[in-house]
């Protein structure tokens, strides 16, 4: 993955994409406490805690300074949190995309808008090959997200993720840079 000196600042026409911060704790606790996350993801837990968001903001320093990833915060123009949204490297010039948004910005659009400008920032200023994203088999509203940011079905994982002590198949999505 390319080396950027200072973690980027996008703007698209209704969000501010940017790193996250220790004021986040509080409204990422807020917004994941909610179990359908968990339900519908395969690595937000629940309950989510303090200390949970406190090791994922840990993680996602790391993954900058490392140069493996980038974790961005979905920020309304008024610079508050509603979501987040990141790439994160796997070599050979690809990169995964993952994604939440709080529930009360669900269905407007926001992680379509997000998720595009997070593409086009892989293959622009990171020079990457693929990116790609999963979805829980029981989550397809999450593979619309894939479908409308140009991302076409690549596969279909069976029994890729334990939860709850029980295995879910995971549809895999992916856009390449040509």
């Amino acid at each position: 993955m390319k080396e950027l000196k200072e973690f980027p600042r996008i703007d698209t026409e209704r969000l501010i994409l940017s790193q996250l911060e220790e004021k986040d704790i509080p409204f990422i606790v807020e917004f994941l406490q909610h179990r359908i996350f968990s339900d519908l993801t395969s690595n937000i837990p629940y309950p989510y805690t303090e200390d949970d968001a406190k090791f994922w903001l840990k993680m996602s320093k790391d993954a900058f300074e490392n140069k493996t990833g980038f974790t961005f915060g979905i920020r309304n123009k008024e610079e508050e949190l509603i979501g987040a949204i990141g790439l994160h490297d796997r070599e050979d010039d690809k990169a995964e995309l993952g994604y939440w948004i709080g529930i009360p910005n669900w269905n407007k659009g926001y992680v379509t808008e997000a998720a595009k400008a997070i593409v086009n920032f892989g293959f622009e200023e990171l020079e990457l090959n693929k990116i790609y994203a999963t979805h829980l088999i029981h989550n397809p509203a999450s593979g619309k997200i894939m479908e409308k940011i140009g991302m076409e079905k690549e596969a279909l994982l069976k029994q890729h993720v334990k939860h709850d002590n029980e295995y879910f198949d995971l549809v895999m999505y992916s856009i390449f840079k040509d």
